[in-house]
């Protein structure tokens, strides 16, 4: 059961009860508030793609004008940006209290760690002909299509598509910047009038200057700096993303209705212990991305925000004519952003389709890692292997029961008394020897390194730490020193570039012994975690390096401690190179440029089940795909029927692994007793056969940052009856439709069809045509998935016990026709270790059937370099072993062969087995063995 009394509500977190005040004070007011806020314009020029101002905010009482430069940019892509700043406190020109080491200025840095291109400015971009007093026009974007009309006074911008408004910022008048002013002698709540410190009567200055919460007084030495603005969607019922939270893809309105909840969405990077369902309340990420759909039509805003975060969504109908009776209505979603410190910096996107508005959100923030092959297979882990030599028997076990996997895990208890870079020289005196045994069915280990340090004397690890001065300072200056797993202890501080230097050292060989080059890692607790802090993290007056304030960059301090691990697995060993990975539970925007996330510690119940498809669809269309949740449920004992519903739910997430707690009973498969055993070693090898189609899509998303588990709204963004579907998802460009069962004793499920394409069975090939909703069985040995007509999907069909075993091994091409007879599909293959693809060591093939020629071609995708003949010199002999044709016409019943040719290679045949439709499912054929190399061109005629 989660503490809500360790984490702030609203009401608690003075900036965003503030904030949530003046909305509601504006919203009182109606037509009689006047905004503060109006762009200068004179000072407005327009130059290269950038438009440049002040904003100019007036002080009641006094009539003076804070200064906000503001700066509006406009990109090639496409993309728009608005970023307000303080002029005052961007010179430094602020006084701080406590005589405060903390930087004087908004924090600016964010975009150092979260973008990574995508910022070229529009060559094209011009201001609008017409002129309008107090109004200037932008056309930018494809053919100038875009127009962004930026109103003057009061300050707001209007984003245009094609003529239609589809983005608004400040049209409800909620922008508030919090200016510095000098601390008020008199008390709280008492402003003083004509001064620059005046306020609003109504304005609650109880926590400008300090705040308690949870035994902690934060000190605040800036000051209020917080940053509010709506966001208006109009025309979009449905908006998305801002994971991570455990709720629905469809994001509900948090104020005024009775569906939805109390409390905005909170983004502040927290370890949540027995987090609850259905839930605003923060978790352990936070992507700041939020895009809106409605039908052939998506758009989006990225808030660059570092800092706590909460966000109020309101629906609204609005109907032209008051005489309709809501006929012809539309939904407008109004958002309010708030920010406790930095600059107010958001891009928008205009879509228009929810592919391009992903890709070109991590166009800016990055594309997700392309793992090594391992990574996307089987992952055993738990909390925890008590000794190598049990490391080594589940090793064996696993083997015995011929149950493929992949990786073993260790948790903390594998270390000298939870000292990072040590052994626990008792219980694991060889792990080497432990990491030999994996190696020879060329396995894995990952171990679990945190960013807190053991504080304890002659530790050398928490010694050089403290003597080089890499650890988080408290708000004098002096090392921070906090409580976690091991104790009293000290945080790396990876803000600091020579701290990331010597955490790659430590990781090297030579100075972290046991390790092997088939040793990764697992980085936790990294939001960052502190037993006695407020929020259970950091205190916001902590200090890190350059000075800057932790409350400033506190959503992005766990993807430093994961860009350090990145780094440091990258040098090792001089010379040898290979793809790090790295596991982590605290995330930010750009983190998926660094490895994998999984949904925490769940519970081993049926809704902690269900949710997980949910939370994984969201941070795939957020730019992380690499996702999963511990399948089992890390808290609890699930029943075997539970487990066994698990893993075939687990057999498509992105990042597949078993994980449990310290308390919970041993649960590895081969335990499971049968049927279960038998159950769950299916839903394992159906991830292992189709490992070709997971890798596509993940180098799919590694290019264009496509989601590898996608939503029906993602492939059907025209069917509005499947925009707010969560529980099903599609595979990739694959065409595979997955529905896993998620409810107690059920036999059957219902799935959502939103074309007229046929879907066929994956297991007996039933077709099933026509929009709407189908049900299928679903025993306990069935996972529900479809295969839609039009696709052709790669697998390997050799059951091996792990992944590397399957290099050399031949692939099956299953070819899913649509109901014109075409299909088409596309293989990438590489050593799955090395970074060598990026040098052209790869096969790149697109398949396409196609019903006229009635033929199945290959042909080369890829782009030859350097590496692109040695590579395909090794993968000459693998092969396609078997071609499997879906829905094959009537035509075929009786050929008894087909003609193949290769590109160098002599014209021969191959065999065909033609089996009839009966009983509702479809015709199929066979062809066997037609000798090509999966990295040739070739042709196999089926006329």
């Amino acid at each position: 059961m989660v503490k809500h009394e360790s984490f702030k509500t609203c009401d608690q977190s003075g900036f965003c009860k503030r904030n949530r005040a003046h909305a509601d004070r504006i919203s009182s007011l109606g037509s009689s508030w006047n905004s503060p806020y109006r762009l200068d314009s004179e000072s407005v020029t327009f130059s290269k793609g950038q438009l440049r101002g002040t904003v100019l905010k007036t002080l009641s009482g006094s009539g003076e004008a804070v200064r906000l430069p503001v700066t509006i940019s406009f990109q090639e892509s496409g993309t728009a940006r608005v970023t307000v700043d303080e002029e005052r406190r961007q010179k430094g020109a602020i006084e701080l209290l406590n005589s405060s080491k903390a930087r004087k200025e908004r924090y600016n840095e964010a975009e150092a760690w979260a973008i990574v291109g995508g910022l070229d400015l529009s060559k094209t971009a011009a201001l609008g002909p017409e002129k309008e007093d107090g109004v200037t026009k932008v056309l930018y974007g494809p053919t100038n299509s875009y127009e962004a009309i930026i109103r003057h006074s009061p300050f707001g911008v209007e984003f245009r598509r094609d003529g239609e408004t589809h983005v608004r910022l400040n049209e409800r008048s909620l922008l508030n910047v919090e200016h510095w002013r000098p601390k008020s002698e008199k008390e709280a709540g008492e402003p003083q009038e004509g001064k620059e410190a005046a306020a609003e009567a109504t304005e609650d200055e109880s926590t400008w200057w300090g705040e308690t919460f949870g035994g902690n007084t934060d000190t605040k030495p800036k000051g209020p700096e917080s940053v509010g603005l709506d966001i208006s969607f109009p025309g979009y019922e449905h908006v998305f993303g801002i994971p991570e939270h455990a709720g629905p893809l469809s994001l509900k309105e948090t104020r005024g209705f009775k569906g939805g909840y109390s409390e905005p969405y909170r983004l502040f990077n927290s370890d949540v212990f027995e987090y609850e369902l259905d839930s605003p309340m923060t978790l352990y990420g936070a992507i700041p991305f939020m895009q809106a759909h409605r039908k052939d039509s998506t758009v989006g805003i990225f808030w660059l925000n570092a800092a706590e975060t909460w966000i109020d969504i309101i629906k609204t109908k609005v109907s032209s004519n008051p005489l309709s009776l809501g006929i012809g209505a539309r939904t407008d979603t109004q958002t309010h952003w708030i920010s406790e410190g930095g600059l107010l910096d958001v891009f928008i996107f205009l879509g228009p389709n929810p592919k391009k508005l992903i890709q070109d959100y991590t166009a800016l923030t990055g594309y997700s890692q392309l793992p090594q092959q391992f990574a996307i297979a089987y992952h055993q882990c738990r909390w925890n292997y008590v000794t190598d030599e049990d490391v080594k028997d589940v090793d064996r076990k696993f083997d015995k029961a011929d149950i493929p996997y992949d990786v073993i895990w260790l948790d903390i208890e594998y270390t000298d008394g939870k000292k990072y870079f040590t052994w626990d020289s008792h219980n694991f005196p060889d792990p080497i020897g432990m990491q030999k045994q994996l190696d020879q069915r060329e396995r894995k280990l990952v171990i679990i390194i945190d960013p807190h340090i053991k504080n304890e004397g002659g530790y050398h690890i928490v010694d050089e730490l403290k003597s080089m001065g890499f650890a988080t300072k408290n708000k004098d200056g002096d090392h921070y020193e906090g409580w976690c797993w091991p104790g009293s202890s000290y945080w790396v501080d990876c803000f600091n570039p020579a701290a990331r230097e010597w955490w790659k050292k430590i990781f090297k060989y030579e100075n972290f012994k046991g390790t092997a080059s088939n040793t990764f890692l697992w980085n936790d607790m990294n939001e960052p975690s502190v037993f006695n802090g407020p929020d259970i993290s950091f205190p916001r007056d902590n200090i890190h390096h350059d000075g800057w304030e932790h409350r400033d960059l506190h959503n992005i301090n766990g993807m430093t401690f994961v860009n350090a691990t990145y780094e440091a697995l990258l040098e090792r060993k001089k010379g040898v190179i290979r793809r790090p990975f790295v596991l982590t539970r605290s995330y930010y925007a750009g983190s998926q440029r660094l490895g994998a996330v999984w949904t925490g510690d769940n519970q081993a119940n049926w809704e902690h089940l269900a949710a997980s498809i949910p939370m994984c669809l969201v941070n795939g269309i957020a730019g992380f795909p690499f996702c999963g949740a511990d399948v089992g449920g890390f808290f609890g004992n699930p029943s075997k029927e539970l487990l066994t519903r698990w893993y075939q739910a687990g057999a498509f997430y992105p990042f597949f692994r078993a994980h449990a707690h310290i308390d919970t009973r041993r649960r590895e498969p081969y335990l499971a007793g049968e049927p279960y055993q038998q159950i769950i070693t299916q839903a394992l090898r159906l991830r292992y056969q189709l490992l070709p189609a997971w890798y596509t899509a993940f180098h799919e998303a590694s290019v264009d940052g496509s989601p590898i588990i996608r939503p029906n709204y993602y492939m059907h963004p025209s069917d509005e009856k499947g925009f707010a579907i969560d529980d099903q998802l599609y595979l990739g460009s694959t065409g595979l439709l997955a529905k896993p069962v998620v409810a107690e004793g059920a036999e059957s499920v219902e799935i959502y069809i939103s074309d007229d394409e046929p879907y066929y069975d994956y297991w007996n090939y039933t077709v099933h045509t026509g929009k709407g909703t189908k049900t299928l069985a679903a025993p306990l040995d069935t996972i529900p998935l479809l295969m839609q007509g039009g696709h052709i999907i790669p697998r390997r069909d050799r059951p091996r016990r792990s992944s590397g075993l399957m290099r050399w091994d031949p692939f099956t091409l299953v070819v899913v026709l649509d109901n014109t007879g075409y299909a088409e599909g596309t293989l990438y293959v590489d050593d799955g270790e090395t970074f060598e693809y990026q040098s052209g060591a790869f096969i790149h093939r697109k398949f396409i059937f196609d019903k006229e020629s009635a033929s199945l071609v290959s042909s080369d995708l890829a782009t030859k370099s350097s590496k692109t003949a040695a590579y395909l010199k090794t993968m000459a002999k693998v092969r396609v072993e078997k071609v499997i044709v879906v829905g094959a016409p009537s035509q075929w019943a009786g050929k008894k062969e087909v003609k193949v040719s290769e590109d160098g290679g002599k014209p021969g045949t191959a065999e065909l087995t033609y089996h009839a439709a009966h009983d509702g499912k479809a015709a199929w054929a066979v062809v066997r063995n037609p000798k090509v190399a999966i990295g040739n061109g070739w042709k196999i005629d089926f006329a």
